[in-house]
C-alpha cells in the first residue's frame, strides 16, 4: 500500500478551520484496524483542550453522534481538528508503515500550519495546540460582528498590498475594523471585516479603481484570525508570551514547511516563533504555497484533516483554468504535458520564469488522506 503515497513526491497540505470539522472521521472511528488509534488521539485532545478551557470536553461523544461544534465551542473545534490530523498521521505511520516526515514539503492553511510544524519535529502538538486553545474564547466572541467576503476579479489581478492599505482607510474611519485574512489566488483575496466594513471596502475600490472587482459575502461567522482585528484583544502579544514558554522550537522541520503566514519557507530551526507570532494576524498567503509546491517538483498532494476545502479547491480551480486556457489556444493534451515537463529539468526550469511551473498543475494529483485511509483499511 505504501506504493499508493509515494511521498518522497508528495506534499502534506493541513487544513485548518471550518464550520464542519468532522468529515468522514466517525467512519474512521469504527474501523476495527484503526478505532484504538482514533480514540486515543480523540481523548487526548480531549483532555489538552479541557486542562486549557477548565469545563469538561469529549470529543470522541461528538464524533459518535456526529455532533459539530458551532462558534461557542470554537475551542473543541481546534482541537478536533488537531486531534483528527494527528490521528490520520499515526494511522499512516502505525498501521500502513508509511512515516509523514518522508514527504518533500509540507504547509497548513490556518490552523493546519501548526499541525505541519508538529508533524516535522519542530514542537510538540500537546504544547503548540495550548496556545490557540488559550485564545479561543477571544477570538469566537469576535466574530459574533464580523463578516467575511471573497473580493475577486475576473479579468485581472489584484494588487493585494493595496487592498490592504484601502483596509486601512476604512478602518481608520472607526467604525469596524478590516483586513485581508488570505490571498488565494492573484484575482481573489478572503477578507473579514466588522459591522459593515466590507461593503464600505468594495465601495471605496469601485471608486477609485478600474479594475471591476466582486464581492462575495459568506453567510456564516468567523473568527478573525490572519487580520489586525485581533489586535484589539491583544491576541498577538498573548501569544508571543505563551510561545515564549514553549519547550523545543530550534529544530529544522523535516519535511521543510513553507508558511502561510510568511510566505517562504520556514521553520529551519531559527525563528519559530516569531513565525508562529506573525501567524496570528498576517494574512495567509496561500497562493505562494500552491506556487513553491509546483515549483518543487511535487506529484501529489496529501491533504491531511476531515473534510478537506480550501486547499484542495485551489488546486482544482487553477488546473481546471490551465486546461481551459489550453483548450482555448487549440493546444493538445500532449502540448500541455510537454510544456508542464519543462520545469522537470532544473536546469530549464532555472531559465523559465517562475510562475511556468504552474503549468504542472493540471498534472498534479490530489488525495484526500481520509479517503485513501477509508479505502485502503485493512480487512478483518
Amino acid at each position: 500500500m505504501a506504493s499508493e503515497l509515494p511521498l518522497a513526491e508528495s506534499a502534506l497540505s493541513f487544513r485548518g478551520y471550518n464550520v464542519t470539522n468532522l468529515g468522514r472521521t466517525p467512519e474512521l472511528a469504527v474501523v476495527p484496524a484503526y478505532r484504538r488509534i482514533v480514540e486515543e488521539e480523540l481523548d487526548r485532545f480531549s483532555q489538552i483542550c479541557a486542562d486549557v478551557v477548565h469545563r469538561s470536553v469529549d470529543l470522541g461523544s461528538a464524533v459518535r453522534t456526529q455532533r459539530e461544534y458551532g462558534l461557542d465551542r470554537y475551542a473543541e473545534a481546534v482541537a478536533l481538528i488537531v486531534a483528527i490530523e494527528t490521528a490520520q498521521l499515526r494511522l499512516l505511520a502505525e498501521v500502513h508503515g508509511i512515516d509523514c516526515r518522508a514527504a518533500r514539503l509540507s504547509f497548513g492553511y490556518s490552523l493546519g500550519e501548526m499541525t505541519a510544524v508538529c508533524c516535522g519535529g519542530v514542537f510538540a502538538i500537546e504544547d503548540l495546540v495550548t496556545v490557540p486553545l488559550a485564545m479561543a474564547a477571544d477570538c469566537a466572541e469576535m466574530a459574533h460582528d464580523v463578516t467575511m467576503g471573497i473580493l475577486f476579479s475576473r479579468e485581472e489581478t489584484i494588487n493585494a498590498a493595496e487592498i490592504e492599505g484601502w483596509c486601512e482607510r476604512v478602518t481608520s474611519e472607526g467604525a469596524g475594523a478590516i483586513g485581508v485574512s488570505a490571498v488565494l489566488s492573484p484575482n481573489s483575496l478572503l477578507v473579514l471585516g466588522q459591522g459593515d466594513s466590507v461593503q464600505r471596502l468594495k465601495g471605496l475600490v469601485d471608486a477609485a479603481s478600474k479594475t471591476r472587482l466582486h464581492l462575495r459575502i459568506n453567510e456564516h461567522r468567523w473568527p478573525p484570525l490572519h487580520t489586525p482585528i485581533v489586535r484589539q484583544r491583544h491576541v498577538p502579544d498573548r501569544s508571543a508570551v505563551l510561545l515564549e514558554r514553549l519547550p523545543g522550537g530550534w529544530q529544522a522541520a523535516q519535511p521543510p514547511v513553507f508558511s502561510l503566514a510568511a510566505g517562504r519557507r520556514a521553520y529551519d530551526g531559527r525563528g519559530a516563533r516569531g513565525t508562529l507570532r506573525e501567524w496570528v494576524d498576517r494574512p495567509q498567503r496561500l497562493w505562494d504555497a500552491v506556487c513553491d509546491v509546483l515549483a518543487s517538483g511535487v506529484r501529489t498532494v496529501i491533504h491531511v484533516g476531515p473534510e478537506p476545502n480550501v486547499v484542495p479547491a485551489t488546486f482544482h480551480r487553477l488546473a481546471e483554468n490551465i486546461r481551459q486556457q489550453a483548450n482555448g489556444r487549440s493546444w493538445s493534451s500532449f502540448g500541455l504535458r510537454a510544456v508542464a515537463g519543462l520545469v522537470e529539468r532544473p536546469w530549464l526550469a532555472s531559465l523559465l520564469p517562475t510562475r511556468a511551473a504552474l503549468l504542472r498543475a493540471p498534472e498534479v494529483k490530489q488525495i484526500n488522506l481520509e479517503d485513501w485511509l477509508l479505502e485502503f483499511a485493512p480487512r478483518e
